[in-house]
């Protein structure tokens, strides 16, 4: 995974009208901190921040922090939003080293089609839309990729079934569930009434049978 750089400026005003005037200019209040280094306090341009998040790493892209003209790799640790508009508020970026290991979260993808629990009318139920893995930082995967081709109804399939690449670790027990093959109550409800019809209809043919085998003995 390639770094991408992004600007960050020095010198802004801590506390909430500071901030709030560095949001009318279309700026986002930042901290970078992290690797026994002393927090910085600086604004991004909101725009350079949301186009670098837009890439297919999303929150978990490689950035190049340009900081005064110097350069420092981090990540985004976090990121605060107002609840109502959506818009983020602060971010915080972590320092990281290229060559060590961080923790992040990685979306699983399913690959497939649960065939055999479609067909019942059954469906797919997750239980991890993430997974938290160890790599390093260029070798921190866009997403991890799970196929439900054989899940069946009463199977799961687990973070050992997680196909993870070289170098990534997964920090969650391998016998954690992603996914399972269930039934769905209507579905049930279905296969009931046409188990009871299908009954019904031999309970007929059974009459019909003995009536004619009487008409027969007359």
């Amino acid at each position: 995974m390639q770094e991408v750089v992004l600007p960050l400026e020095l010198g802004r005003a801590t506390g909430s009208a500071p901030s709030r005037r560095l949001r009318l200019q279309g700026k986002v209040p930042a901290t970078v901190y992290g690797l026994g280094k002393e927090a910085v306090t600086a604004s991004v341009d909101y725009r350079e921040l949301r186009g670098v998040l837009s890439t297919v790493a999303g929150l978990n892209v490689v950035l190049s922090l340009d900081i005064g003209g110097q350069h420092e790799m981090a990540l985004v640790k976090e990121m605060q939003r107002n609840p109502l508009r959506g818009d983020v508020t602060h971010v915080d970026f972590l320092r990281v080293e290229p060559d060590s290991d961080v923790a992040v979260e990685v979306p699983i993808h399913l690959t497939g089609e649960a065939v055999a629990v479609i067909e019942i009318n059954g469906i797919v139920e997750r239980t991890l839309n993430t997974l938290r893995v160890l790599a390093k930082p260029r070798s921190i995967p866009n997403e991890l990729v799970l196929d439900v081709s054989e899940l069946t109804v009463g199977d799961t399939l687990t973070v050992a079934d997680v196909d993870l690449p070289p170098g990534v670790t997964a920090l969650v027990d391998e016998s954690a569930p992603v996914v399972s093959g269930i039934i769905t109550r209507s579905a049930l409800e279905a296969a009931a009434e046409a188990e009871a019809e299908e009954a019904a209809e031999d309970d007929a043919d059974g009459e019909e049978a003995s009536e004619d085998d009487a008409g027969d003995s007359d």
